[in-house]
């Protein structure tokens, strides 16, 4: 009566016949091939990849960078003036100031941009820039905005006015906004106004 080999011994010897045979294959397709190629290229092809790839790598990369690099330095700048931060002028600052700073000062760019600014508020009435203003009492003169909209225009600038902070063109603002008759509240308004 034989005895039985033990479970890893029979799957050593599996896995040694396994290693043999792919040693053999190897040989064999070792001895069929004449001569193997490396490269796509040869020659003079090959140098001419090698030199165009080194300046690809030596200009266009770099320039590459610092273009993304800047691109992503100046966001908190577009955010800024997209929100209509009254301080957007100084982000903007920051965001030239982190450029040469390496970007250490860009998440406090970030920050700012995104922060509502309430000592602002608190010391002039509004949390909005004198542009803000002056483009919405353009759509008001054109009869774009909607009742709600001209009210809270006309609540922030008296707002403004009641602290003192009132420059002389939200002055003239605020009395051209005083004659001007919101829309009744059922009417649209005019083409281009928010519905």
């Amino acid at each position: 009566m034989q005895i039985p080999k033990p479970l890893s011994e029979a799957r050593r010897s599996r896995s040694s016949a396994k290693r043999a045979v792919r040693s053999a294959l190897g040989l064999a397709l070792a001895a069929f091939c004449s001569q193997v190629h490396a490269a796509l290229f040869s020659g003079e092809a090959l140098d001419k990849v090698a030199d165009i790839m080194a300046v690809v790598v030596l200009i266009l990369v770099p320039v590459v960078v610092i273009v993304v690099f800047w691109l992503v330095h100046v966001l908190p700048e577009v955010f800024a003036e997209k929100r209509h931060h009254p301080q957007a002028q100084a982000i903007q600052t920051l965001c030239l100031l982190s450029l040469v700073f390496g970007g250490l000062l860009w998440p406090i760019a970030w920050l700012w941009a995104f922060t509502r600014p309430v000592g602002y508020k608190l010391a002039y009435g509004t949390d909005k820039d004198a542009g803000y203003h002056e483009a919405m009492g353009e759509q008001a003169k054109a009869g774009k905005l909607l009742p709600q909209e001209l009210e809270h225009l006309r609540a922030e600038l008296d707002s403004m006015a009641a602290k003192g902070a009132l420059p002389p063109a939200l002055k003239r603002l605020r009395d051209d906004l005083a004659t001007i008759e919101a829309p009744p509240a059922g009417a649209a308004p005019a083409e281009g106004g928010r519905a």
